[in-house]
């Protein structure tokens, strides 16, 4: 009898993976959230793995509440609400991340830099990263390459190759339809689901023991 190893894998997914979106969105409605949800629906369609999905217009005004002191360790028990120690739990604790920005001023949000700021060095080490951006021109799908990058870089965080950069006429009513941006998210949550599927028996090790 021959062994389905890629079913076996998705089964692996769909009971122990978790993909987590995090849109750097500071006001709703919003095309950003919009990516990233399609973005995450899609990969939970091709590789059954549990997602989620953090706006930030949700508790960004909570993360401002917190600097960074040290102890990392220490200070989300003493600055951060329930919900925002939550969020950035589940970002760390997540097999792979969806993130998203508008672009202001020519680079992501401030307040997607400061999550980020919250997040302990070495939480994010190996994580599987699928980078996006929206703007209004252009010019600024640049800012996944020249500055998305290294941010996740410097976590030692694996962004993959695939990125989407969408423009405000590839939506309508904040909705993503254009054809061809719709073709891009399909390729690039392929991609993604291709590398956790690689990731399987890591991951089941992983749950394994956390459950021991």
């Amino acid at each position: 009898m021959d062994f389905d190893h890629s079913s076996t894998r998705r089964s692996v997914l769909r009971t122990f993976s978790s993909v987590v979106g995090v849109a750097g969105n500071i006001t709703r409605p919003s095309r950003t959230a919009s990516l990233v949800s399609i973005l995450l629906s899609e990969i939970a369609a091709g590789s059954g793995a549990q997602t989620r999905l953090i706006e930030l217009v949700d508790i960004a005004p909570e993360l401002f509440q917190s600097v960074v002191p040290e102890p990392f360790e220490s200070f989300a028990s003493r600055r951060l609400s329930p919900r925002a120690r939550f969020a950035l739990q589940a970002i760390e604790a997540a097999d792979a991340l969806v993130v998203g920005t508008p672009v202001y001023k020519g680079s992501y949000t401030g307040a997607l830099k400061h999550l980020f700021d919250l997040i302990p060095p070495n939480a994010l080490a190996g994580k599987l990263v699928l980078l996006a951006a929206t703007g209004g021109t252009p010019l600024h799908g640049l800012v996944i390459e020249q500055e998305l990058r290294p941010l996740f870089g410097f976590f030692r965080a694996l962004t993959i190759p695939a990125s989407i950069f969408a423009l405000e006429s590839d939506f309508k009513d904040h909705r993503v339809e254009q054809p061809a941006l719709v073709e891009r998210v399909c390729r690039a949550a392929g991609e993604m689901t291709e590398l956790l599927a690689t990731r399987a028996p890591r991951v089941l090790a992983k749950a394994e023991l956390a459950t021991a």
